[in-house]
């Protein structure tokens, strides 16, 4: 099967915090749905705490100033791009004002 990331896309500065119950809850109920197919997933931390690096200079804040920034990310395997499109279409995220983007993975690695 292929393995397909999911980016989510939120309100910056996507707090994962600021999450109420209900919404932590239905993001584990999608993840739960997902069941086996899920094979990674995180949150990240607020954009205020990125760093970026462009050639060498270094500077606070994500890589591009944007509305919504990368929130968190996950990998599901799926047998292909529309199950995969089905899949990310149910994330809680797309119901709160933010959204998904999917990309077949290329390569990758785990370190163990």
């Amino acid at each position: 099967m292929a393995q397909y990331a999911i980016l989510l896309y939120a309100t910056a500065p996507a707090d994962a915090d600021d999450l109420t119950p209900e919404q932590r809850e239905a993001h584990q109920r999608h993840a739960d749905e997902l069941g086996d197919a899920m094979l990674t997933a995180f949150a990240l931390q607020p954009s205020t705490t990125a760093t970026s690096i462009r050639g060498d200079a270094v500077t606070d804040g994500p890589f591009v100033d944007a509305k919504e920034v990368v929130a968190g990310i996950c990998v599901i395997e799926a047998p292909d791009l529309d199950a995969a499109l089905e899949m990310a279409r149910r994330n809680p995220i797309t119901q709160l004002g933010g959204g998904v983007e999917v990309r077949p993975v290329a390569s990758g690695f785990v370190r163990g």
